[in-house]
């Protein structure tokens, strides 16, 4: 079974890679200088996350002129690094960030615009499941957020996410599954997924 690292440091993901890990998810968008390098030399996929100040650095008012854009903008240039850094096409994953130093429409507005984001060329990942912005649309706690991941998993994949991070995985699979199975039924086995 693949497994990722979620880590923004190169030296915890050379130590992952080290001992099995094959993806580095980063939410700092590569702020480390060696992380795409030990990536590369490891044969490791990386996902590149769009975030606007740092992890864990509060982002109480974040601002874009026009979010889709700047945050595409942003994930192009890291996938150029990436290629820089010796990792081929499909060893990079990109990531719109929902919830890192984005409101709660911003993020809303990005999983809505996922069909433009795919369209970038690399393989999509949605990291949505028990967001805040899901908790502001519905008045709910973290705890009550599972239907709305679902739901917000099942736009991302009709839009062309193709990598989720979730908390059901079971939920998750099944959202797959049906959509596969419609798509499918349509005619569709590339907008599947397959």
């Amino acid at each position: 079974m693949p497994l990722s690292v979620d880590t923004w440091r190169a030296s915890v993901a050379a130590e992952a890679y080290g001992a099995g890990a094959v993806v580095g998810n980063d939410i700092s968008g590569f702020a480390d200088p060696g992380y795409l390098p030990a990536a590369a030399a490891a044969g490791a996929s990386v996902v590149a996350t769009h975030i606007r100040l740092a992890p864990r650095v509060a982002d109480p008012d974040p601002h874009y002129d026009d979010v889709v854009a700047e945050v595409s903008q942003f994930l192009v240039e890291r996938a150029r690094r990436a290629r820089g850094a010796g990792l081929a096409d499909d060893h990079i994953v990109l990531d719109a960030g929902l919830d890192l130093g984005k409101t709660a429409e911003q993020s809303r507005t990005l999983l809505l615009a996922s069909d433009r984001l795919a369209q970038l060329g690399f393989p999509l990942l949605l990291s949505a499941s028990n967001k805040t912005f899901l908790g502001r649309i519905l008045d709910l706690d973290i705890g009550e957020r599972r239907e709305a991941s679902i739901a917000a998993h099942a736009i991302g994949v009709s839009l062309g996410c193709r990598v989720l991070r979730v908390h059901d995985v079971r939920a998750a699979c099944r959202v797959r599954d049906v959509l596969a199975a419609v798509l499918a039924a349509r005619g569709d086995p590339a907008k599947a997924g397959q």
